[in-house]
């Protein structure tokens, strides 16, 4: 986390200057040391990538007066305060103004790393959270759209945009939660339907009878009931989209009104029988295998493969895990927003909790789990639950999760060079394999 991140530390006593930064380097923390304050100020602007460690007292300007300064370049960058004997109340006052911490002198070098360690969190996540407050002010970037930095996620992005200008029908395929509409939004946005209607309909959501009504929609009197005209779905996304959801569970009676109304390009009204052009791109979204139930006789294979013309895969959680930081911190920063609640800092050993979860319910889960912990009602993040009910809690869930961790950190420093992380850890090859296979790890995703 902090590989990235770099201390600037001011201390104008020699000895200890060196000692310090060695204590640093030996924790394998980047440091460059100054004598004095006026020198650390070249180095620092708003959005700096680290934080700051200074003795209070200093020849020139000191301490108490660099904090004023740091305060008005970025008031958000964390500063650690050395204090000597009898300096603890000038140290009190200094938090008071927007330190983050102190530490008295003599202090151990365990101390001093710890304490830098912990500001080193807080600005990462800070950073971190900066970039998704820019991404949101620029929605127009698909990228801040389908959020994800995993090479699935960057080739996803890729293909919606190709496709996005693009008349022919689109399957998309992914488990419950992915962001299969997310997916349908962003093909009809960034193409040249964008300006039009988007029109989505929950084929699960809709009794049978009121189907035909709802997609297609109705004259006056066509029913009891029918006092007025209704415009349906597809009329409704006349030169837009029609994105069709669950497509698996429409019944086979409508699923042939739908295959006739693609094959001819037009549609009728309940209880008209005036045909009315259909000019909309159809994006269905399923999350079963439906040429699997084609063969079983539960969806018509024409129809199959008159949606399927593309079929885009969304990738599950556990396939893309390393992009599991930024969407809890996404949704943790709109939560705060929404809620007007103050952002949560999450720890390093709380992300890793995040990861190593199995996230059966995928990215709404994960949206769940941090609109919980930034309300406050979870003390932990892995407190929830998984779907069946069962905490993840037993002793072969966090070997598990630990196992992962290890293996992870292995693949990441080796930039996903599964031979050399295998020599890291220990283990032959093939055993590394299994493991990864069983975990649900990728070497593709630490290149």
């Amino acid at each position: 986390m902090h590989d990235k991140l770099k201390i600037l530390f001011v201390e104008d006593d020699a000895a200890v200057r060196l000692g310090s930064v060695q204590a640093f380097q030996l924790s394998g923390l980047e440091v460059q040391a100054f004598e004095c304050a006026e020198h650390v100020l070249r180095h620092l602007e708003p959005g700096f990538p680290g934080i700051l460690v200074s003795d209070i007292r200093l020849p020139g300007m000191d301490g108490l007066a660099l904090l004023e300064k740091v305060m008005a370049i970025d008031a958000s960058l964390p500063v650690i305060l050395v204090t000597g004997h009898g300096d603890i109340a000038m140290a009190v006052d200094a938090m008071r103004r927007g330190a983050y911490d102190f530490i008295e002198k003599p202090f151990s070098s365990e101390q001093l790393v710890e304490v830098a360690q912990r500001a080193l969190e807080k600005r990462h996540l800070t950073l971190e959270l900066a970039a998704v407050r820019q991404a949101l002010q620029h929605r127009d970037h698909i990228d801040a759209k389908i959020l994800g930095r995993s090479p699935v996620i960057e080739r996803l992005r890729r293909v919606i945009l190709d496709l996005a200008d693009a008349d022919a029908n689109v399957l998309v395929l992914g488990e419950t939660g992915t962001g299969k509409e997310l997916v349908a939004r962003s093909l009809h946005e960034y193409g040249r339907r964008g300006s039009k209607h988007f029109s989505a309909i929950n084929c699960a959501g809709i009794p049978e009878l009121l189907f035909e009504s709802e997609v297609f929609g109705h004259e006056i009197g066509s029913f009891t009931g029918g006092v007025k005209r209704r415009i349906g779905k597809i009329e409704h996304a006349q030169g837009g989209t029609l994105f069709l959801d669950e497509i698996e569970t429409m019944p086979m009676s409508l699923q042939a009104k739908l295959l006739r109304v693609l094959q001819e390009k037009q549609f009728e009204r309940v209880g008209s029988n005036e045909l009315l052009p259909m000019d909309c791109r159809i994006v269905a979204g399923t999350k079963a295998d439906l040429l699997a139930l084609s063969m079983q006789k539960q969806f018509r294979d024409d129809l199959y493969y008159r949606l399927g013309v593309i079929v885009l895969e969304v990738p599950p959680l556990r396939e893309r895990r390393d992009d599991i930081p930024m969407l809890f911190e996404h949704f943790a920063l709109q939560a705060a927003a929404t809620y007007n609640r103050p952002v949560p800092t999450v720890s390093s050993m709380q992300m890793s909790e995040l990861m190593s979860r199995s996230w059966p319910g995928n990215v709404r889960e994960l949206r769940n789990v941090a609109e919980r912990f930034t309300l406050g009602m979870l003390s932990r993040v892995d407190e929830s639950v998984t779907q069946d009910g069962a905490a993840e809690a037993t002793l072969d869930a966090q070997m598990a999760r630990f196992e992962r961790q290890l293996i992870a950190e292995a693949l990441r420093e080796t930039s996903g060079r599964a031979s050399l992380a295998a020599e890291r850890l220990g283990v032959p090859k093939k055993t590394l394999y299994d493991k990864m296979r069983r975990l649900g790890l990728s070497s593709d995703e630490f290149k």
